[in-house]
């Protein structure tokens, strides 16, 4: 996972040739609003996207991919996708960008979108509020402007309903990364919270008219059986993962509050440290003037107190997101399963 990782910066890097020719289809987003409002995936990205985490996707294997297209006004439309492909660190001769180029040259031959515009990955139970997607991410948006990530979760597909989202760093988390600056004070003059890191950007999927009447068919044609386990109530792994996963994240947000803490009780106690060495200077120039001594000569007093170093603040703001994410899915997947457990009461009183 480790040469995947660098492979998407990279990806993003080399993705900057496209930069020019994406900006052809650019609307009216300027820098200070979204350059994107919607996002249009054709099904067949869809599909595609599923399939990559089928064949290579295992447990809490991430499976990530390229996502092409072309910008529309303020409406960004995906038409195809590869994937990365599967390797391992041993694999030195594997040139990740040069891979990249060379499938969107052989998509450019063969008159197909080939424009970078994001990337896709796969997540464990919502689990991509990191510090790897927040850098991949301003690089390829810093690069293409318009660009996305699209974020799709197979578990809770399995549960009954496809879980695809798309995802943008806000402008004010752009300045911020472009600053590289994630000091407390920076963040702070930034008004960066949790909220204000991510923004989604609603996703239309869009079928050619063939395929809706092919879907419409097969539709007809299944059998009714497969449709009555989205009224399963068994619910306690899905939710009890989930409930776990949260703890293991306020567990680690607890550790970083009590070092914050630790900082500012480090903090407080040289300032008065300090406060104590100017009053002992002061009361020792007072006496030197009165026998007719000269005064003592000044010193940098940030020499001689070095302030504490204080602890980074944004990996606490991803651990943050990362809450909001797993509170957000338990409040959706509790009220789907509040909803199935009124509708089993109200059949088993009518058949009684």
């Amino acid at each position: 996972m480790a040469s995947r990782k660098e492979g998407t910066g990279s990806a993003a890097t080399s993705s900057s040739s496209a930069t020019g020719a994406a900006g052809k289809g650019k609307g009216k987003g300027g820098s200070g609003d979204s350059a994107v409002k919607q996002v249009q995936i054709d099904g067949l990205v869809v599909l595609k996207i599923i399939k990559h985490y089928q064949e290579e996707g295992q447990g809490t294997e991430v499976v990530q991919g390229v996502l092409l297209g072309l910008v529309v006004e303020d409406r960004l439309e995906i038409t195809n996708c590869f994937p990365f492909p599967q390797h391992t660190e041993d694999d030195a001769d594997f040139d990740e960008v040069q891979y990249q180029m060379e499938m969107m040259r052989s998509l450019r031959h063969v008159n197909i979108d080939h424009l970078h515009v994001g990337w896709y990955q796969s997540t464990y139970y919502g689990s991509f509020v990191t510090r790897a997607l927040l850098d991949s991410q301003f690089s390829y948006q810093h690069a293409i402007e318009e660009s996305v990530v699209l974020i799709y979760d197979p578990i809770k597909t399995a549960q009954g309903s496809l879980s695809l989202k798309a995802y943008r760093l806000t402008p004010k988390l752009m300045e911020v990364c472009k600053e590289k600056d994630f000091s407390p004070e920076a963040l702070k003059k930034g008004n960066i919270t949790f909220e204000h890191m991510f923004e989604e950007v609603p996703i239309v999927i869009k079928n050619s008219h063939l395929i809706n009447v092919l879907m419409w068919e097969l539709e007809k044609k299944s059998a009714v059986a497969d449709k009555h386990e989205l009224l399963s109530l068994a619910s306690s792994n899905h939710l009890g993962k989930n409930l776990q996963l949260l703890m293991d994240r306020v567990d680690e947000m607890s550790q970083d509050i009590v070092k914050y803490n630790t900082y500012m009780r480090n903090t407080s106690k040289q300032q008065q440290q300090k406060h104590q060495y100017q009053q002992r200077r002061q009361q020792e120039n007072m006496q030197r003037q009165s026998r007719g001594e000269p005064p003592l000569p000044e010193e940098d007093l940030s020499k001689l107190f070095k302030p504490p170093q204080p602890p980074a603040r944004m990996d606490s703001l991803l651990i943050a997101g990362q809450i909001n994410t797993y509170c957000q899915n338990i409040k959706e997947f509790t009220a789907q399963n509040l909803g199935k457990l009124f509708m089993a009461q109200a059949l088993q009183e009518y058949n009684n």
